[in-house]
């Protein structure tokens, strides 16, 4: 049966809605921990549109939860003392420790490995005291932690529909993977309920076969289920189920509550996820070096004798720090929302901090409704560019990743996929996405620093250049001959603003004066952010990455409110690209319509108005989704926002408004101007 608000819009639910209502149940979500609206942020999007500082203040204070959080485990570290343990062992028995997740916590799995495990690896090896591991270590370490994530090195760009919808998709990247019984299995998911991270372990289940009873706290040492949910939420949701009641699998729950945008768990969740897994990937190194090397060289390479409490609580101190230079981020977000707000463009320009600021670029797309990263082949559509100082894309895709680009293979995939997946609607949608994990998609990509890129995308006018620099590249920006120093003097030559962000030892007055010295194109304009943070005991670089993080979180979360990408502390610019997205999607619809239509003053203006259901919203969801599709020009045409006010227009004129009638209204008035016009309050 048609309901009232679909008859009134003159629209039928389509067939994918239908089934989405009655069959996809388990992919309706909204009743999580972390889908739900943060008492700290209400009013977000409004505030911070005329007090830029306290915006930021309101996003960074829900930090304190993960403190809090890590407080409590510091004091309970039972479970992740055992995972330390199995991966030391994994390390001296030349096993594998393998790490994979799906969007925000894949990006998170490959950063252990690329930005961490490695770089620590490569420098030890390169120094004398590998004389005294090498006989005891395989020669190859720096190659036995591997993260992954649902897609592979494409996903890394944007997200891949369908192939996180599917358990298999996991469970053909562990295959695929060659990982074996013994290794080391992590599996990390914020929501505790995402299907391929959940085929991922319980495939690693399966490579044991029949367990018996004696083996049972042997195999619970290797598999690892990391979540940021509660347990009896969760429990609702079958897939999820399953792997909470399975005895084997050691389950280390991190949950903090919600985020500071209702839903985003890039944020929060994937905060002290990075933070917890690189704590016990650093233990457990620790744990093996203390054998071999004495007091003074561990602590040549930045390990003091410290307990894993004391590492755990390490992290309080790094929120601080950050709301401490909340006084410079402030500009900083000004200035970058100004250039998407004047239709200019941003550069990202960086070579150490390189996969943080990818990481955080690349999920402003799927949060924010915004364009991915651009591909060689079309015009300019990405707000932001991302550059290393190197120039080709081959070597780019090597600064990003600390190897090659390594592609999935699309045959295999698909000949799965098109055997075992029997929903027509997921098998399709998996089958196009599997077109771009392939080899071929390396080329696709090239965030180089080369003449091509200058050449075709140069820093205009009204452009932001932004460039972060880490110890050593300081330096490298008064040399007029480094590669830093060519990008500032192109941004300048052409016209476009600049800010730095500097992570140093150095305090901050001394390295002002030292820059604006010695550098003369820089002026009063251009923007300095010193993010002053000691190398000493942090040896995998694991704290100033989450610094890092936690600042550009916080600083594109904020430039995306200011902008109206963002309703109070709702992400309604999110873009409904797998199951879970078009659930989140058509709850934001029904509870921001069902909010508006239930207040007094809608009431005094236009009369009582019976709420919407759940499916009304899911059919009007799929039914902008399909004229979005076919606005080519306008990619970036946020449905939710589309949805919400040709409800509410419709329900206010009662007469059915069309879609080409709704973006007019969105284009030229805008979402928040629309909602304040019909509501004052």
């Amino acid at each position: 049966m048609v309901s009232g608000i679909l008859k009134l819009l003159r629209l039928s639910p389509s067939a994918q809605s239908v089934d989405y209502v009655r069959r996809k149940k388990q992919f309706q979500l909204h009743r999580l921990l972390t889908e739900q609206r943060h008492p700290k942020t209400w009013g977000l999007s409004f505030k911070i549109k005329s007090d830029t500082l306290e915006g930021l203040r309101k996003i960074l204070s829900v930090d304190e939860e993960i403190s809090n959080k890590i407080m409590v485990l510091s004091k309970k570290p039972k479970l992740v003392i055992q995972a330390v343990n199995a991966v030391a062992k994994a390390i001296v028995e030349g096993k594998k420790i393998y790490i994979y997740g799906c969007g925000s916590t894949g990006r998170l799995a490959k950063q252990i490995e690329i930005a961490l495990w490695k770089p620590f690896w490569r420098q030890l090896k390169s120094s004398m005291l590998w004389e005294k591991l090498k006989n005891f270590l395989p020669s190859d370490i720096e190659e036995h932690l591997i993260g992954e994530m649902t897609g592979g090195d494409r996903a890394l760009v944007s997200a891949l529909e369908g192939l996180e919808d599917l358990q298999l998709i996991g469970y053909l990247q562990l295959i695929d993977n060659n990982i074996k019984k013994g290794d080391v299995l992590f599996a990390i998911t914020e929501g505790g309920e995402t299907s391929s991270v959940i085929g991922f372990i319980q495939g690693g289940l399966k490579l044991y076969g029949k367990i018996t009873s004696q083996k049972k706290n042997e195999i619970k040492k290797k598999l690892y289920f990391i979540y940021n949910n509660p347990n009896e939420v969760l429990k609702l949701i079958k897939r999820s189920r399953i792997v909470l009641e399975n005895k084997i699998i050691t389950k280390i729950n991190l949950t903090t509550g919600p985020q500071a945008i209702a839903g985003s768990t890039r944020a929060q969740a994937t905060t002290i996820d990075t933070y917890v897994m690189g704590i016990i990937i650093e233990e457990a190194i620790y744990k093996v070096l203390r054998v071999f090397l004495t007091k003074d060289e561990l602590s040549l390479v930045g390990f003091r004798n410290r307990t894993l409490s004391q590492r755990l609580k390490d992290f309080v101190h790094i929120p601080k720090t950050i709301f401490n230079l909340i006084n410079d981020i402030a500009p900083f977000t000004e200035l970058e929302t100004k250039a998407y707000k004047n239709h200019h463009f941003s550069i990202y320009f960086a070579k150490k901090a390189l996969f943080p600021i990818f990481i955080d670029v690349a999920e402003r797309s799927p949060t924010f409704k915004l364009d991915p990263l651009d591909t060689v082949k079309v015009p300019r559509k990405s707000w932001v560019q991302v550059w290393t100082p190197v120039t080709d894309y081959r070597e780019a895709w090597k600064v990003l990743l600390e190897r090659r680009f390594k592609g999935l293979n699309p045959p295999f995939y698909k000949a799965h996929v098109s055997k075992k997946v029997r929903d027509k609607f997921l098998q399709h949608t998996a089958l196009n996405s599997l077109n771009e994990v392939g080899q071929n998609q390396e080329a696709l990509y090239d965030f180089s620093f080369s003449k091509y890129n200058i050449e075709k995308h140069p820093p205009r006018k009204g452009d932001l250049g932004v460039m972060i620099c880490v110890d050593e590249e300081i330096d490298e920006l008064l040399n007029p001959s480094s590669s830093f120093r060519s990008f500032l003097s192109l941004c300048k030559k052409n016209g476009s603003n600049v800010a730095l962000l500097l992570i140093t030892e150095k305090q901050r007055d001394e390295l002002l004066v030292l820059l604006r010295s010695n550098i003369g194109d820089l002026d009063q304009d251009d923007h300095i952010i010193v993010l002053t943070m000691s190398r000493k005991d942090d040896p995998l670089n694991l704290r100033r990455q989450i610094a890092l993080k936690m600042v550009l979180n916080a600083h594109s979360t904020a430039v995306m409110a200011k902008l109206s990408r963002v309703l109070g502390n709702t992400m309604v610019n999110v873009n409904p690209t797998n199951l879970k997205l078009i659930g989140r999607s058509t709850f934001l619809i029904l509870s921001h319509v069902n909010d508006i239509v239930s207040r007094n003053e809608w009431k005094n203006k236009y009369g009582k108005t019976k709420p919407i259901k759940y499916a009304g919203a899911n059919a009007i969801l799929f039914s902008a989704m399909r004229f979005v599709r076919k606005l080519e020009k306008t990619g970036q045409t946020p449905e939710v926002p589309l949805c919400i006010i040709r409800v509410l227009e419709t329900l206010r004129q009662k007469k059915c408004i069309s879609w080409e009638e709704t973006f007019f209204i969105l284009e030229n008035e805008g979402f928040e101007n629309y909602l304040q016009r019909v509501l004052s309050s």
